[in-house]
């Protein structure tokens, strides 16, 4: 069963949100039921609040590998990317960069599957074997994953984005790095980035919303970011923001099942 946890935080003094309803979800790593759950209380919050505005969200990336349904996770996102009732933006998350090397290339990075992409090639209905893969084994995984992956799926994790900015807030996967202007961040930054950006007091002007790190399953609000990854596939916790000027309120979908 899911069940619905929220807490709210005072936003960084002067930071404001861009003047419009504005939500953000960290790492689904393929936890369908969870996504699913978030969204329909994400739509239910916004119409509640919001009534006749068209909210924007943020998806910050990470939408595939170590959970169960990431298939379904991406067919969902295509049809929400569809709709109008949202204005949403999807961000590149690390894993699916690394899905994407392994349809380009797949023997040189078979590594892929050891982070979570087996997972996601079983979602797909493939057999994976154990053990090590020679080249012509991981061929045929990606031509195999090629013909069960619909063609909106390719060009979803075609056209993610790396990072996007409403008023005072940067919405990126990883994080940043300190000192460099957000113009002029380096995609590798943006999608893996950890211990320099996390130890910096002050990374960037700009609040740093951000997923791919997580240690626990509350989300991390701090006045110069805020960590929205809570391990998913692992705690059984997703977590959402709303955010306005007066109030950041944290959303969380909890699997009572797996949630401590």
């Amino acid at each position: 069963m899911i069940a619905f946890r929220r807490e709210t935080h005072r936003p960084r003094r002067g930071a404001r949100s861009g003047g419009r309803p504005l939500y953000a979800v960290g790492d689904v790593h393929g936890r369908y039921d969870l996504l699913r759950a978030l969204l329909a209380e994400i739509s239910r919050d916004a119409a509640e609040r919001y009534s006749g505005v068209t909210p924007m969200l943020v998806m910050c990336g990470d939408y595939v590998d170590r959970g169960p349904d990431s298939a379904k996770v991406l067919t969902a996102l295509t049809w929400l990317s569809r709709s109008r009732a949202v204005d949403v933006t999807l961000l590149e998350g690390n894993h699916e960069a690394m899905l994407r090397m392994f349809i380009d290339q797949p023997a040189a990075h078979s590594r892929w599957l050891s982070f979570g992409g087996a997972e996601t090639l079983v979602s797909y209905g493939l057999n994976v074997p154990e053990g090590e893969l020679d080249k012509a084994t991981l061929t045929m995984l990606r031509d195999r994953l090629l013909d069960a992956m619909p063609s909106s799926h390719y060009r979803l994790l075609d056209c993610l984005e790396p990072m996007v900015t409403t008023g005072d807030y940067a919405f990126v996967h990883a994080g940043v790095r300190p000192g460099v202007g957000l113009a002029a961040q380096h995609r590798e930054d943006l999608l893996w980035i950890r211990a320099e950006f996390l130890d910096h007091p002050n990374p960037s002007t700009a609040v740093i919303v951000h997923g791919h790190t997580w240690e626990n399953d509350r989300a991390t609000v701090l006045p110069h970011r805020i960590g929205i990854d809570t391990g998913a596939y692992k705690t059984g916790v997703l977590t959402a923001l709303r955010i306005e000027d007066e109030a950041i309120d944290v959303i969380q979908a909890v699997d009572d099942s797996m949630a401590s």
